[in-house]
């Protein structure tokens, strides 16, 4: 099994209109409401994939018994702490006329010490029985920066591999704990290594090389960086690989960072080689993108997208 942490969950809306200018009424044409927050959407597209998953992490209000209620009808299996503030909505509006997606992001309930203490026995428990336990996704208030440092122990402790998708604080907090699989985009890696690093040319720089070595040098055993259209950098067992998507027309890419977590814990917990983990990853990431709901893929198209592929091994 694989397990997924989400502490600042949410209901998703996406909007699809014609034109979303400011500062005047708009019509939708059509609307997606989903549960959601980074974690829920990696647990939704695992569970596309065949692999068994469950979802945990922070819920409240009328808002998380919807969550719960949805995740149910998805087929998703859920064990989930309760609190007593709202959970979040989350927006996402998109302007067909110009393709510009606009979002819109609640802070989320504030959590109290008692709620994490809950979870993190929570997260023992279910960690015992997971091959993998995926952490991803802000901090809600109230919850300190070093706490997904706390639950990476827990599982590492209980045998499991700990991912991380996270950003600021929570990411160099949790990277202190030597999780199994870190994956910061452009913007995340700068804030980790303190160093600019943009295209093609910092993809195949010295310096970031050995910033993901010496990421590794820590004990992570797998690292991606997200370099937006020149596709990512992955450092795997001592050895780079740089990986090339398809070039697709996105209907939504929202979500296309969880989907890519989602398929690297599948093919993990499949111990299939670094390099048709790195492609699987990429494929369902960008699958994502031809749907119109974030965290949704379809097999055929992670099957046909995955010969499109193309991994790289760069050094090692």
């Amino acid at each position: 099994m694989i397990t997924t942490v989400t502490l600042n969950a949410a209901i998703d809306k996406t909007y699809y209109m014609a034109r979303f200018p400011l500062g005047r009424v708009s019509r939708v044409k059509q609307m997606y409401a989903e549960p959601g927050g980074k974690g829920i959407n990696v647990a939704r597209v695992i569970h596309q994939l065949g692999l068994p998953v469950t979802a945990t992490g922070f819920l409240g209000g009328y808002n998380g018994d919807w969550i719960r209620m949805a995740l149910s009808r998805q087929g998703i299996a859920h064990d989930f702490v309760q609190v007593e503030e709202e959970s979040r909505l989350c927006l996402n509006m998109i302007d067909e006329e110009v393709g510009v997606s606009t979002e819109v992001l609640e802070p989320g309930p504030s959590i109290p010490d008692r709620a994490m203490e809950q979870l993190s026995a929570a997260v023992g428990r279910l960690a015992a029985r997971s091959r993998i336990v995926c952490f991803s996704g802000s901090l809600p208030s109230g919850v300190p920066s070093g706490y997904y440092a706390e639950l990476i122990g827990i599982v590492k402790q209980a045998g499991a591999l700990a991912f991380l998708d996270t950003s600021g604080e929570a990411l160099r907090s949790g990277v202190q704990a030597v999780p199994d699989f870190i994956k910061p985009n452009e913007d995340e890696i700068v804030q980790l290594l303190g160093e600019e690093m943009n295209g093609e040319a910092a993809s195949s720089s010295r310096t970031l090389q050995e910033k993901l070595a010496s990421l590794q040098a820590r004990g992570m055993a797998g690292v991606t960086v997200s370099l937006g259209a020149e596709g990512s950098l992955s450092s795997f067992d001592g050895s780079l690989y740089r990986a090339a998507a398809p070039r697709i027309e996105a209907v939504n890419t929202v979500g296309c960072g969880d989907a890519f977590v989602a398929g690297m814990a599948v093919s993990t917990a499949q111990e299939l080689p670094a390099e048709e983990r790195i492609a699987f990853a990429t494929a369902v990431g960008t699958a994502n993108a031809l749907n119109a709901k974030a965290g949704y893929v379809k097999a055929s198209d992670v099957e046909r997208l995955l010969r499109e592929v193309s991994v790289e091994r760069i050094t090692g």
